[in-house]
């Protein structure tokens, strides 16, 4: 394996996921009795008796490696190296907290910033249009600085930015134009995710999406299909229902909530799951919340790809008995 060790890869697996936590995620862990579970991952449950993790959803443990591979989207070498650095270390990089000193210093946690814009975004657009997205929500997404192109590691990458209440950016996802990269950008806050606003500042609707991408998509239906709907569309990064709840935290006068959580099993579990969280919290008891999986493919990118589809067929008859008509 270029780059890497089989050494490095065993000294990564026996990494103390927990420690890493603490160090570069603070405050992504919650106490849940004697143990710990992740924030964003609800089905990922340290357990401090035995000291290891295991993921419920998945029926299994999950060591350090697993972490940074499957859920945050690292690649093996930059995972490795970001566990135990270019050299095996006589003990693991991430110690318990209740171990002796570290042999090594740590390196300073580095503060979230935006990944370098490219001044020409054509392949992101490009990629956008493939997808199916329309010319006006792309150019309304560059205009409010929620979407831009990047290099990562040399691949081109979509760049999806949440922001705050000032409209400083605190969260970035990176989607790969070529490959299959999804990745947050580094110290991303999960509470502001990618949020495309509404026209009406006031709305008190809120849709809410697993990717940016869906989110994109369902504003362009919108534009397909003449829906006279005005809300926030939400993306959760993930089944997270973290920025959720930030984000009804901040908006109080929200009153509705439509889940448009993938089709599958998993998507609609976690609709559900959401809906029973939110209708058994005090704070949130009066909004109404729907699910609202796409009628026609997994996910709402699928649905706007084949009422695309739909719409060329319809048009090609007409082109072609006018093509007819002219000669």
């Amino acid at each position: 394996m270029p780059g890497v060790t089989k050494e490095q890869i065993q000294a990564a697996r026996e990494a103390d996921l927990f420690a890493y936590l603490q160090f570069h995620e603070p405050g992504v862990l919650k106490r849940d009795g004697p143990n710990y579970r992740h924030k964003e991952h609800d089905s990922l449950v340290y357990v401090t008796g035995k000291r290891y993790w295991y993921w419920n959803s998945r029926g299994r443990s999950i060591n350090a490696l697993d972490y940074l591979i499957q859920i945050r989207g690292y690649g093996l070498v930059d995972a490795v190296h970001t566990l135990v650095g270019g050299e095996i270390q006589q003990t693991p990089a991430y110690r318990s907290a209740a171990a002796t000193e570290r042999v090594h210093k740590e390196p300073e946690k580095k503060p979230f910033s935006l990944p370098w814009a490219r001044r020409c975004a054509t392949s992101a657009v490009s990629y956008l249009q493939r997808r199916g997205i329309s010319p006006d929500v792309i150019s309304r997404c560059f205009r409010e600085g929620l979407f831009y192109e990047a290099r990562y590691h040399g691949e081109p990458v979509c760049v999806f930015v949440g922001k705050d209440e000032a409209g400083k950016a605190k969260f970035a996802c990176m989607r790969s134009i070529t490959g299959n990269l999804r990745k947050d950008v580094y110290g991303s806050d999960k509470e502001y995710s990618f949020c495309y606003p509404p026209g009406n500042p006031d709305s008190r609707h809120v849709a809410v999406f697993e990717a940016p991408i869906d989110a994109l998509s369902h504003a362009t239906l919108q534009e397909l299909e003449g829906w006279k709907w005005d809300g926030y569309r939400l993306s959760l990064g993930g089944t997270s229902h973290v920025a959720l709840i930030a984000f009804l935290e901040r908006h109080p006068e929200i009153r509705r909530v439509n889940l448009y959580m993938d089709n599958d099993l998993g998507g609609l579990k976690n609709a559900r799951r959401i809906q029973a969280m939110l209708h058994e919290d005090r704070r949130f008891r009066h909004i109404r919340v729907g699910i609202n999986p796409p009628r026609t493919g997994k996910d709402y990118n699928e649905k706007l790809l084949r009422i695309r589809e739909q719409i060329q067929e319809r048009q090609q008859p007409r082109r072609q008995k006018e093509a007819a008509v002219s000669i």
